[in-house]
């Protein structure tokens, strides 16, 4: 696609949210240099992000997915839940498929890949202002590589990020006040949907695909 000014004589209204200070006031210098486009606010982390939006109600927000306290996936799902219009680009470094499946789950309109902000950012802002989905052949190919593979559960994740933390499955039960024949199973079941060999495969797998962080 090619670069193209909004046909509309008001600009298109744009928050910013990322935690790196560098990305941010690359995004908003760019963004500045185009006559049908401004910044309306900028902010570090998801905290405040509904607050800002509502008081803003910009046209489009471009929003980190991986952020200290709120992260962009928490952020996108309270916007969504009010304003289920909202238009709202992620920025990834392809961490994982599962960050960003979610994020489709919970309607993000497209993706922005930070090595590719130069080339994309206008071209993207302009596609999802007009309604459309911005999603990179990068980004596509990491989702349909992972499409019909089993999730795991919330309950889970909890177990894998406890064993990551070095627990053994009694401190895991005592820890999520479940008994210890559950977390051995919630551990069977884990090491089957991620096809790993044993736990310490599981977390090297859930890390990759940013199903937990460590």
């Amino acid at each position: 696609m090619s670069s193209t000014e909004p046909s509309s004589s008001k600009p298109i209204r744009i928050l910013l949210v990322d935690d790196h200070p560098m990305i941010l006031a690359g995004l908003a210098d760019t963004i500045a240099s185009q006559a049908g486009m401004c910044v309306v606010g900028e902010l570090e982390d998801g905290v405040g992000v509904l607050d800002a939006f509502e008081a803003l109600r910009p046209d489009l927000t471009i929003m980190d997915i991986a952020m200290p306290r709120m992260d962009g996936l928490q952020a996108l799902e309270a916007i969504r839940r009010l304003h289920g219009d909202a238009r709202v680009i992620m920025l990834t470094t392809l961490a994982g498929d599962h960050q960003m499946r979610r994020a489709v789950e919970l309607g993000a309109a497209g993706f922005l890949m930070k090595h590719s902000l130069r080339k994309d950012l206008i071209d993207a802002i302009v596609a999802v202002h007009a309604g459309r989905r911005w999603i990179p052949s990068d980004v596509a190919r990491t989702l349909v590589e992972q499409l019909g593979q089993p999730k795991l559960s919330e309950r889970e994740a909890e177990v894998l990020r406890s064993a990551a933390a070095g627990n053994g499955n009694k401190q895991i039960g005592a820890l999520l006040g479940i008994a210890e024949d559950t977390v051995k199973a919630h551990i069977r079941t884990i090491l089957a949907k991620l096809h790993a060999h044993d736990r310490t495969h599981a977390v090297a797998l859930a890390v990759k695909r940013g199903i937990i962080s460590l």
